[in-house]
């Protein structure tokens, strides 16, 4: 007997891709005469992402540098956290932890499940761990699922995998 259609909702980014970012924001960083003889870095931490720079308003150029970088990548900046707190480093520098989401949380995973069920098709969706399951008898019921989670307004970022056909 076939199996029905599925596919999953996840939030992961792929990690080269956010090194290729970081790497690239780092040489404009350091070819840019506005950044000449700063103290500027991004370093990439196994989930999070540590700037640090001279002072805040160069912080900020380097975050968007970085984050001019993930857009032409096309990596979600809804994957990144930016609200941390700048925090006084060493060297008369400060730094800013960017925390990288990687797995969606128990709440954004009923978000995700109260918009599948509110869409009224007939599809299954299902919670496992930090991703979201969804299974239906017919492949465009799963492509009205995928167009209204990329319609959502979520404050997350939600990727989908393993689509089975």
């Amino acid at each position: 007997m076939a199996q029905d259609p599925s596919f999953d909702i996840v939030s992961k980014i792929e990690r080269p891709e956010i090194q290729n970012a970081v790497a690239q924001a780092m040489t404009e960083i350091q070819t840019r005469f506005d950044f000449k003889g700063s103290n500027s870095e991004i370093k990439l931490t196994e989930d999070t992402l540590v700037l640090t720079s001279e002072n805040e308003i160069k912080l900020k150029q380097v975050i968007d540098v970085l984050t001019t970088k993930m857009a032409k990548r096309g990596i979600s900046l809804k994957a990144f956290d930016f609200d941390s707190k700048i925090e006084p480093a060493t060297g008369q520098t400060v730094r800013q932890k960017v925390k990288i989401q990687n797995g969606l949380d128990k709440e954004q995973t009923k978000q995700i499940t109260t918009l599948i069920k509110d869409q009224k098709l007939k599809v299954q969706a299902t919670i496992q761990g930090d991703s979201v399951r969804v299974v239906g008898k017919k492949k465009d019921d799963l492509q009205e699922v995928m167009a209204a989670i990329r319609n959502a307004n979520f404050n997350f970022d939600a990727n989908f995998t393993n689509f089975k056909g």
